[in-house]
């Protein structure tokens, strides 16, 4: 399975079996599937979510939105339940404008499923935890 290193931006090849087991990224050692959700913007989306074979939970937000951090200790706790399983990734959506665009995201928070690069489905609105958890492995 190919993930992206959202830090370096580096293709990694990992066993299916060992994504659940904390796998390092090959060039600059960082988790590639942490327990806590990834920052994402306009430079490294593209390539992230393009290559990366596991599901990618996007939560379009921004610094303003108070729904959006009443939201985030959900998102961080289904990043941890799902780790291994789906890598969960934050846009900014002030700071990153083009990807926003892109997805014709209109209000925040907006939470986007990703499969292959290709948006699979989405949700508007503050969710709990076990709603993500839910959402996202409907269909895994």
């Amino acid at each position: 399975m190919l993930i992206v290193c959202a830090h370096c931006l580096k293709t990694n090849r990992v066993p299916d079996e060992r994504t659940t087991q904390d796998p390092i990224c090959g060039h600059c050692r960082n988790e590639l599937l942490g327990a806590v959700p990834v920052a994402l913007d306009d430079a490294s989306f593209d390539a992230v979510a393009a290559k990366t074979e596991l599901p990618i939970v996007v939560d379009f937000w921004a610094d303003w939105c108070g729904p959006c951090h009443a939201m985030a200790p959900q998102f961080a706790a289904a990043a941890a339940q799902l780790k291994g399983r789906a890598l969960f990734a934050k846009v900014d959506s002030d700071r990153s404008p083009l990807t926003s665009a892109r997805f014709g995201i209109r209000s925040i928070p907006t939470l986007v499923l990703m499969r292959g690069g290709r948006e699979v489905r989405r949700q508007a609105g503050a969710v709990q935890a076990a709603q993500i958890v839910n959402w996202v492995s409907r269909d895994a």
